[in-house]
């Protein structure tokens, strides 16, 4: 089964089976569009809704239906799209399935996001080897069979109760209309009792009127019932309350239940979401417009805690994140959720400074870093930064403050090393320098004959064995981790020797391919870099070793220089 994201309409369904009095549900599927406006939050609802099913006992999944041409994010610069998120089976998505994996502790994979370029690659290929037996391949029907073919993937795998499908953009973008055809044709095709659109909009505040405007979202839901679909709930994004009268006028002009009127106030955290929906009853509104009998209170338990020591820290550090696209927070999305999951469960307020490396300079960086607990390298690409980024990890390795790069920052560690430590001055990666004397980072031998660019990078988990009386054996506690990853370039194994005989230890090795994954430097308090992208498999409930570890370290580290 496949979500479409929109930012007007929401569709649920559920997919599975769910043995609750001996009988046999079908999948259900929740639509999720929206309009009005970008950003308001579909990805957050959507991921709400399903934890709150899943906390029921309900078998859920969330897709995302992306309205741009692109195969997939992978080749998108950060500025244009934020963070490419990358799932266990190497499927480089977009950043909300990053929110999908953190709300519900279930991996996502390449059937849960889906493209117009993929949609409309499928169909020309399938023109191509003449599947329509010389038919006019149109919109509709050729396109829209294909939407809904893949809306409905996941949903008949049996894996789910309910299928959740995001559409991106909102109602009356151009690039939508298909999407929202397709989930019109569905509201027909599939049982009433197993499809339910949601349409989140915009509520603004006039504070000249002082006084809360329903017009936008009256437009929105009519444009949407112009294209022939007919939200069933409404989530209406606001800044203040919504009292009953305004939303029985939203009920009325939107042909709405006032109870399936939901208001979705902003929150001081993403993570209260789930709670503030349950008490809007969105849940049991879409439960029983399913015709499903759940009298189980959602297990939230864990959840709340987790709110609890978010809300109530005791201790606070100052973290320096130095990378390259800090200008849009969403190009750090998961390492910046991460460091709240790692926050909590050390019961500390993580300040995370985000610092251009490209501003960073010899006269400048210990203005940039006296004052941090912690010092982040982030991952990218590209030489842009890359000198302020080492200008950074020199100054962690030399003042003993806490350490952690990831990917591109794990590699200019080594860089950075070999540098100022073994005195290759030319040390660099041949990314930047091809023709580099001393290659420390080099492209990895299976990249080397690619010419295609999307997809074709080292993508998805692999597998770690980590060294034993290690930093990284002490954080995971375990010799065999599992990983994923995002990168062409790689240390160079041909330097493994000196660099090691110099005091820095490869802690952690792919056992197939003898790939360096993990470099850390004993004699310092915390310093350690990964190739691969820990960030993107913390949640909640179970945040991320290495992070969890950085933050220990950033308050210990703190505490000295109190004493």
């Amino acid at each position: 089964m496949n979500f479409y994201f929109c930012n007007t309409i929401i569709c649920f369904t559920f997919v599975s089976r769910y043995n609750q009095s001996d009988f046999i549900m079908n999948t259900k599927y929740v639509f999720v569009s929206g309009g009005v406006s970008s950003s308001l939050g579909k990805g957050i609802i959507s991921a709400s809704l399903a934890k709150l099913l899943q906390a029921r006992g309900l078998r859920v999944t969330i897709q995302k239906f992306d309205p741009y041409i692109n195969i997939d994010p992978g080749t998108l610069n950060p500025y244009e799209h934020g963070e490419c998120y990358v799932t266990e089976d190497g499927a480089e998505t977009d950043l909300d399935l990053g929110h999908y994996e953190r709300f519900l502790g279930v991996y996502t994979s390449k059937a849960n996001n889906v493209t117009t370029g993929k949609i409309y690659r499928t169909v020309i290929d399938k023109e191509r080897e003449g599947a329509y037996l010389g038919k006019t391949v149109q919109i509709i029907p050729h396109i829209t069979d294909e939407i809904k073919r893949r809306m409905l993937l996941l949903g008949k795998t049996g894996r789910y109760d309910v299928v959740i499908t995001e559409l991106g953009g909102t109602v009356g973008d151009i690039e939508s209309l298909p999407f929202i055809e397709a989930v019109r044709q569905l509201q027909w095709e599939l049982p009433e009792e197993d499809c339910i659109t949601v349409h989140l909009t915009l509520v603004p505040y006039l504070s000249a009127a002082k006084e809360l405007k329903t017009k936008p979202t009256q437009h929105s839901v009519r444009m949407l019932q112009q294209y022939g679909v007919q939200p069933d709930i409404i989530v209406c994004r606001t800044e203040h309350p919504i009292n009953l009268d305004i939303k029985r006028k939203v009920a009325l002009f939107c042909n709405v239940r006032p109870e399936a009127v939901i208001e979705s106030m902003d929150a001081s955290s993403i993570y209260e979401v789930p709670i503030n929906m349950h008490k809007e009853r969105l849940d049991e509104i879409v439960l029983r417009k399913f015709n499903i009998k759940n009298d189980v209170e959602p297990n939230l338990v864990t959840w709340k805690d987790f709110l609890v020591k978010l809300k109530n820290p005791k201790h606070e550090v100052d973290i320096a994140l130095v990378g390259k696209y800090v200008e849009l927070q969403d190009a750090y999305k998961s390492i910046l959720e991460s460091f709240i999951h790692a926050g909590a469960a050390n019961e500390c307020k993580v300040y995370v400074h985000s610092i251009q490396s490209e501003n960073i300079t010899d006269d400048n960086v210990t203005d940039y870093l006296k004052n941090m607990d912690g010092i982040l390298v982030a991952p990218g690409f590209g030489e842009r930064g890359l000198e302020g980024k080492i200008k950074a990890i020199h100054y962690a390795r030399e003042h003993n403050v806490p350490f952690f790069g990831i990917c591109l920052g794990m590699q200019m560690a080594v860089i950075e090393f070999a540098r100022n430590v073994l005195g290759m001055k030319d040390a660099m990666s041949t990314e930047v320098l091809p023709n580099t004397k001393t290659p420390i980072i080099d492209l990895m031998e299976d990249q080397k004959a690619l010419t295609v660019k999307g997809g074709t990078m080292r993508l998805g988990a692999y597998s770690c064995r980590i060294a034993e009386g290690t930093l990284a054996y002490k954080i995971y506690g375990t010799t065999d981790i599992m990983e994923r990853h995002r990168h062409r370039y790689e240390f160079n194994n041909k330097y493994l020797g000196v660099v090691t005989d110099a005091g820095m230890v490869a802690s952690g090795k792919n056992p197939e391919s003898g790939l360096v994954e993990i470099m850390e430097l004993p004699s310092h308090p915390f310093f350690i870099g990964v190739q691969f992208h820990p960030e993107y498999k913390s949640t909640v409930e179970k945040p991320q070793p290495i992070f969890v570890a950085f933050v220990k370290a950033a308050s210990i580290y703190k505490d000295a220089k109190k004493k």
